[in-house]
């Protein structure tokens, strides 16, 4: 009988980062490990402050790692009222956990090709603090929203594998429109002159 790998419960992002690799070493990739691991690691502001670039106007993007080809990993900031458009993944899977702060999360079914009118709403949720969660395109689409009039939050995204475009959706239509990803900074340097393309912060 195979025996189960222990997972080591990370101290710090860096040790978070460092058992994300481990895991995308292996060909197969578990889902519910990356999400266990994830879940682990209790969030710590110092070890993600120096990647936390807030913007006053949108929720900002900020790569931390590019993983080994098939992940990356990136901090989103989200100030008060903040929120994204509805949203795919581009076939990847996308993991979220809450760093600082709650957000909402609101899943779409996807819009029937065929018809026209509003986006079907199926269920939304608050994302609390250390929480985790998951989607990939086949469970839907999603939006997901700093809805605090009082406080920014901050959440930590992994996609795998990356990707640089995304299709965004309007919820009374249901049209798509194909947007570039940004990011707001690297590594915990502002990048400079972001693309003035089409854009989609998540």
């Amino acid at each position: 009988m195979e025996q189960q790998k222990e997972m080591v419960k990370p101290k710090t992002m860096d040790e978070l980062i460092q058992g994300l690799y481990r895991i995308y070493s292996s060909k197969d990739i578990d889902v519910k490990e990356v999400q266990d691991l994830m879940e682990s690691y209790d969030s710590n502001p110092q070890d993600w402050k120096q990647y936390a670039k807030f913007d006053p106007y949108r929720y900002t993007r900020n790569l931390v790692d590019k993983g080994n080809g098939k992940f990356n990993l990136i901090v989103l900031c989200w100030g008060e009222g903040h929120g994204s458009s509805i949203h795919d993944h581009t076939n990847s899977h996308c993991f979220m956990k809450m760093l600082q702060g709650q957000l909402k999360e609101t899943l779409f079914d996807w819009p029937d090709d065929k018809s026209e009118g509003s986006m079907v709403q199926r269920s939304e949720r608050i994302l609390l603090e250390n929480t985790v969660a998951y989607i990939n395109d086949s469970m839907g689409l999603h939006r997901v929203e700093n809805v605090s009039h009082t406080e920014g939050s901050v959440s930590l995204h992994l996609y795998s594998p990356p990707f640089d475009l995304c299709q965004t959706f309007d919820q009374r239509t249901g049209h798509k429109n194909t947007v570039k990803m940004t990011f707001t900074s690297e590594f915990g340097q502002k990048i400079k002159s972001p693309s003035t393309a089409s854009q989609e912060n998540n």
